[in-house]
Parts: C-alpha cells; structure tokens; sequence
C-alpha cells in the first residue's frame, strides 16, 4: 500500500517537471525570437546610418 502511495507521488511529479520543462521550452523559443527580432533591427538600423552617412558625403562633395 505505501508502495503504490509513493508511486503515485513519484508518477505527479514527474508530471509536473515534464510541464515546467516544456514551459521552459517555450520560455527559451520566445527569447530567441525576441533576440532574432533586435538582430534584426539593430542590423537594418546599421545600413540605414551608413546610407544617411554616404548620402552626407555626397551632399559634402557637391
């Protein structure tokens, strides 16, 4: 009988680690969008300031 008890206990909270475990999952996916994201933005705002600092270069030498 205590055996059964205490596999039962074992058997949830396996559970519950298998649930926490895949909400980190997710947890980490939506970081990694998030950085992907800022990457992004950060990599289209270089080109932008180096086509305004060309742009400037020309409106210099005109």
């Amino acid at each position: 009988m205590d055996f059964e008890r205490r596999n039962v206990e074992l058997e949830k909270k396996i559970e519950q680690i298998e649930k926490e475990k895949m909400n980190l999952r997710w947890d980490v996916d939506v970081q990694k969008l998030g950085a992907d994201k800022l990457r992004k933005g950060k990599n289209k705002a270089e080109e932008e300031l180096d086509s305004l600092k060309t742009d400037y270069k020309k409106l210099r030498l005109s």
